[in-house]
Formats: C-alpha cells, structure tokens, sequence
C-alpha cells in the first residue's frame, strides 16, 4: 500500500469529494473519508479538505495508503463466480482511474463467440468495475491461447482514445515467443500478406484460420491484407527451437502465428498452425516438442508501451510468463534477465 496521487478528469469532476473517494475506493465508508479529510491524510492540490468540498478537472487528489477492499462475492457481481472475480483481479497489473492493464492468463478468450462458451474477459469484467457503474471496455485482443498483457478502458472517452492509438500504430507490442528451429537470418521482417482460409467462422478469429500470400501476389488476392512482423532471436537451443521476441507491426488476425509457421518455424505449442510433432514444415520442424512443453501454445505478450490516453506520460508495462511458459524457461535454462527487454531498438 502506498499513498497515490490521481488526477480528477473531465467526465468526473464537480463533484462532492467524498463520493469522488467512496466511487474508487468502495471499501471506504462515510466516517472513513471524513476522518481522512479532517486528519489531513486526503489532500486536493497540497491545500487541507472538508469531505463535502467539490473536486474539479484537473485537480491532484493525494490519497493516503488504504486497506484493500473486502472480497466480492459472487451474489455481488451478476454472472461472475467468486473464484472467477479473484482470478480475473488478480491478473490486474496496473489500473488508475482511466484504464486497466491485465496479465490475460492463457485459455481464456478475450471475447465470447462461436464455441468460446460464457467464460471470457469480456464478461469476467463485471468484476473489474472497482466502484464505477459501468464495466471497463477491451480495446483489443488476444487469442483465447495467447497469454499476456492487454488494455481496457474504464469510460468510454478513453476507449476511443486507446481505440486511435492502436488504429494508428503510436503503440508498441514485443511478444515472446518458443519456436521450432532456428530462423536464419537471426532477425528480420516477415511481410507476408493474410488472407481468411476458405470456410473459417468464429467471432473473434479463433475459429478462423489465416492463409500467408507472398507480397508479390497481394494483387492477385483481393480479400488478402497487408501484414507485417518483425522477429529477433533472443536465444536457441542446438538447432531444435529457439525463444523469440517478434513485434507486429500491423496487427491481423493469428499474424504471429501464421507468419512463423510460414517461414518454417511454429510456435511451440501451436495445433492450427504448427502441424504435427515429427511434421517438417521448413527450417524446423513441427510445433511439438514431446512431453508436457508441447501442449499449450508458448505465445506471450510480454511488453507494450503506449502514451497514456489522458495524462500523455509515456507508459510500458511488462507482463510475467505465464506458468506453462516459466516451466518451459526452466527447462532449457533460459533466464529473463540474459536478454533486453527491446532488442528491437539498437536496429530501428
């Protein structure tokens, strides 16, 4: 617990303070707040406060540390189970008062759909409200099987905001990744174009599957879109796999995925894309690896860096590997701290 200091925007400003506090920190009762004013503890731009004085845009708002608020339970959150709250907030990296960052566990889908079922992101944040009337909105996605970091929006102004930013690439995303084989050259750019296979359905693109086309045919396939992936090989074990990082620099359907598999070296773990264990699909092989390692895809959003769709302060934000993925680093004796964190810079 430490003392915060948040800033009153525009869609929630003049108002009383005391229900500015009792709306983000629901576990404060009427007593609680006015004993913070009147003991100093809750202070607006440095100045002492009464609990009925009114905030306004753009004040700073010093918030003492806080008890953490008492557990929900599910009868308290519409369709969401208590055990699906705890887990959905503990995978809460970072939020203030705009938006939310989550470590999206692996297996979970982003959105409901065909064959997604009732249980996904979308619908768990009911339990992500942390006192606001409304859920907090995605503003993109993950696979159902790819883990990591992933943003919603608290309001709907910055929902739009995150919305823009993202449209127009001002964000930048580094995933991890275990792949078959190891890519010669040891970095470079895939450009494949992308296009959906004949027959794919699903809300979501998980039922879809994504064809590669060679940028020199694009022309000839008018349903085919322009995609880009930039890849750097961090480390690699003999010549049977290799731990990537791999940047999308447009941000299509299965990209990542398609685009490995493509150039010959699946994702570890990948059943769509991937073929099977001893299937030779180019430079490695298939996304198998035998035992346990082979059997969750090895695909993680591991770092995102975006101005802050209100304050403007530059943001990055790192997401932990996911239990399956640490295994596997354990296994190969790889080690987090042995790479950087943006290989990518020294060759922009």
């Amino acid at each position: 617990m430490t003392v915060q200091l948040l800033t009153v925007t525009e869609d929630d400003g003049e108002q009383r303070l005391d229900k500015w506090l009792r709306r983000r920190f629901p576990q404060l009762n009427q007593v609680a707040v006015e004993k913070l004013c009147r003991t100093g503890q809750v202070r607006v731009d440095s100045a002492r406060v009464k609990a009925s004085d009114r905030v306004a845009p753009g004040q700073t708002v010093r918030v003492p540390p806080l008890p953490d608020a008492a557990p929900r339970t599910e009868a308290r959150i519409e369709g969401v189970s208590a055990a699906d709250a705890k887990m959905i907030q503990a995978a809460v990296l970072w939020k203030d008062d705009h938006m939310i960052v989550l470590n999206k566990p692996a297996g979970l889908p982003s959105q409901g759909g065909s064959g997604q079922g009732d249980r996904h992101v979308d619908g768990l944040a009911e339990a992500l409200k942390f006192g606001y009337k409304e859920k907090p909105k995605l503003v993109h996605r993950l696979d159902k099987d790819t883990s990591g970091l992933l943003m919603l929006a608290r309001t709907d102004r910055v929902a739009r905001a995150l919305s823009e930013t993202l449209r127009h690439r001002a964000a930048r995303k580094i995933y991890w990744a275990v792949v078959a084989g190891v890519p010669h050259p040891r970095q470079g750019s895939i450009k494949f174009g992308l296009e959906k296979a004949p027959g794919g359905r699903g809300r979501g693109g998980e039922g879809e599957k994504m064809i590669c086309v060679h940028p020199a045919k694009i022309a000839d396939h008018p349903d085919a879109k322009r995609a880009q992936t930039d890849y750097f090989t961090l480390w690699f074990l003999g010549g049977r796999m290799s731990w990537m990082a791999l940047e999308p620099v447009t941000g299509r359907t299965h990209q990542l995925r398609a685009h490995m598999a493509e150039i010959g070296h699946p994702i570890l773990g990948d059943g769509k894309y991937g073929g099977g264990e001893t299937e030779n699909l180019g430079d490695g092989w298939g996304a198998g690896a035998g035992g346990d390692m082979s059997k969750k895809l090895h695909l993680h959003a591991r770092l995102l860096t975006i101005e802050h769709p209100i304050t403007k302060a530059q943001m990055t934000f790192t997401a932990p590997l996911p239990e399956h993925m640490a295994r596997t680093w354990k296994l190969l004796d790889w080690n987090e701290k042995d790479v950087p964190a943006d290989p990518f810079v020294a060759i922009r």
